[in-house]
């Protein structure tokens, strides 16, 4: 089985047939499903999608029990926490529904990591990383995008002189370089490469 754009998040399974990884949706299971606003509804109370997966959390007043339920508590509804709590040996602890947030000072309310820029994140090569709420992304470095190559995605050189996404001026030859391109006057010609006389 051959699937020429590739299956991102699972794998072929005949000709240009992906069978999707759960979590994940697309011809080419390159997207994320959110599996909030299917039906029936996967959480009790509140849902938050996360790339592959996601979470449940409970409004104030109940904590979440270990089969994902809510379940009303009085303690729990005297904290008051932004994302429900659990009960650890009678002292009650707020909850965050991901490991990229985490408790803000006044105990109660979430508050987002930065995973970008506390190092907790690692992109591969050519890749940078996207902070969002909760969590994080690897995104291809300025001058690349994802093409599908031998069998798997890779962050590929844009070839700027190529696409005629360069700013060359009219007289002047536009070179590619990784990730990037420069401009040099023709012969006969002086300046910058953006402006030639």
């Amino acid at each position: 089985a051959t699937c020429g754009h590739g299956c991102k998040y699972g794998e072929c399974m005949g000709p240009n047939k992906c069978k999707c990884f759960p979590g994940f949706t697309g011809k080419t299971c390159n997207q994320d499903l959110n599996e909030c606003g299917l039906k029936p509804r996967p959480c009790e109370h509140r849902c938050m999608n996360t790339h592959g997966s996601y979470k449940c959390y409970c409004l104030n007043g109940y904590m979440l029990m270990p089969d994902g339920t809510c379940a009303s508590s009085r303690t729990c509804a005297m904290v008051n926490c932004q994302y429900g709590c659990e009960e650890v040996k009678g002292q009650v602890q707020c909850l965050c529904p991901s490991s990229g947030l985490q408790l803000g000072p006044n105990g109660r309310t979430c508050i987002d990591i930065d995973e970008c820029s506390t190092g907790k994140a690692v992109c591969s090569y050519n890749r940078r990383c996207v902070n969002t709420f909760g969590s994080f992304y690897c995104k291809c470095q300025l001058g690349y995008e994802l093409k599908y190559t031998s069998g798997r995605y890779n962050c590929v050189d844009v070839n700027e002189c190529v696409t005629n996404t360069h700013r060359c001026n009219l007289h002047a030859e536009c070179l590619n370089t990784k990730g990037s391109f420069q401009c040099k006057c023709k012969q006969g010609y002086r300046g910058s490469g953006f402006d030639c006389a």
